[in-house]
């Protein structure tokens, strides 16, 4: 896989992960002594993201963060699948002029 598809296929996965994160906070929002979760974005090497899962240190919801949040990784996701397309296409292109 080349550097350009690794890297959006990361930034898709740490969309989803986002998106994982903010649906279970809205959907415990009703649970007593819950605690949300956030999702830490961090640079990975040689391209890319990685994310990791923390819970907050207090109870509590922030239910406008978490409906902001989906949307932000609904956007990002879109960004990335359209990145990973448009590589997708230029090495076909690539393929067919090399064949």
């Amino acid at each position: 896989m080349t550097p350009a598809a690794s890297a959006s296929l990361s930034g898709l996965n740490a969309a989803q992960t986002r998106l994982d994160v903010a649906g279970h906070n809205v959907a415990n929002l009703q649970t007593e002594g819950f605690r949300r979760q956030v999702a830490q974005s961090a640079t990975a090497q040689p391209a890319g993201v990685t994310v990791s899962i923390a819970q907050m240190p207090e109870a509590g919801n922030a239910l406008e963060a978490d409906t902001v949040g989906m949307i932000e990784a609904q956007h990002a996701f879109g960004a990335n699948l359209m990145a990973f397309r448009a590589q997708d296409a230029m090495m076909a292109s690539l393929l067919d002029l090399e064949a």
